[in-house]
């Protein structure tokens, strides 16, 4: 799978860590930046990772900031990204399974790199159940929700 990363300033070591390790497991990976630590706003970087899915560039991005939140209120204003805030591994992949959810938004200052590690390839490793009626359904609800309140 093609993966988007992008942070603000404290985002910039455990994007380096989560692309180097998703590699590892075969995933291509492109680094949309931060590349430094000086201090950068976080809807930027949101923008780029959800204007990289819509052009194709990526199948889906982790965005990375200081808690997570930030990050997930902005990407989640961009049409057809369905990001969330995830620290654990049950709802990085439960929210591909169920939600399609398309970034996956971390805080460097919430998790650690093992457990982002851990976090990052259940998100990359699931899949969307198209087959199960309730789920599709709830997404085009999503979508209806995003079509009247643009």
């Amino acid at each position: 799978m093609r993966i988007a990363l992008a942070g603000d300033h404290w985002g910039v070591d455990l994007k380096a860590e989560l692309s180097r390790l998703l590699r590892e497991h075969g995933h291509e990976t492109i680094d949309l930046g931060a590349n430094d630590r000086a201090p950068s706003d976080y809807p930027d970087w949101a923008r780029k990772i959800g204007e990289a899915i819509h052009a194709g560039e990526a199948e889906r991005g982790i965005l990375i900031c200081g808690s997570g939140v930030g990050a997930s209120v902005a990407a989640n204003k961009i049409d057809g990204i369905r990001a969330a805030m995830c620290h654990d591994i049950y709802s990085a992949h439960q929210g591909v399974e169920h939600d399609d959810m398309n970034v996956l938004c971390l805080g460097s200052r919430v998790v650690g790199p093992a457990v982002a590690g851990e976090i990052a390839l259940a998100f990359a490793g699931a899949t969307f159940n198209a087959v199960e009626p309730r789920y599709k359904r709830r997404l085009d609800k999503v979508a209806e929700m995003e079509r009247l309140h643009r």
